[in-house]
């Protein structure tokens, strides 16, 4: 079996995958995405405690929430008046978001999967306690 032919292709596939977080980058930088929604999955098997705290989450917690995405991979979420900065990486082909400490240590990482991303809306899958939830933003 040639291996040699395998090379251009891999390559291609290298420079799309590269292409797709890179674009995904470029989206999300730079810009204040407000949270206006919080919502179950599709997919989650819904449960009435999933439910409401789904909702609470979004009259409570996320009700006054903002995420940026700066130069230099440095990430500030401000909830209620109060910013937190650290450090995020786009990963798995722009499919995903690690969100860590300042100084990158993963030991706190957090991970996201991109569900929407788009012009004027991201939305991102995150885990709060035992259920996950689909966070909604729009462009401020």
């Amino acid at each position: 079996m040639k291996i040699r032919p395998l090379f251009p292709v891999i390559a291609a596939l290298l420079l799309i995958t590269a292409c797709q977080g890179k674009k995904n980058n470029e989206l999300l930088m730079n810009k204040k995405w407000r949270v206006y929604d919080v919502k179950i999955p599709p997919e989650s098997p819904i449960s009435n405690t999933q439910y409401i705290q789904a909702q609470d989450l979004k009259k409570g917690y996320y009700r006054d929430a903002y995420y940026q995405f700066l130069d230099k991979n440095v990430f500030v979420a401000t909830i209620a008046g109060r910013s937190d900065t650290g450090k995020y990486f786009i990963l798995s082909n722009g499919a995903m978001i690690s969100v860590t400490a300042k100084n990158g240590d993963r030991k706190v990482e957090n991970l996201v999967t991109i569900t929407r991303l788009t012009e004027d809306y991201f939305d991102m899958q995150v885990t709060s306690t035992d259920f996950q939830f689909i966070l909604c933003t729009k462009k401020e």
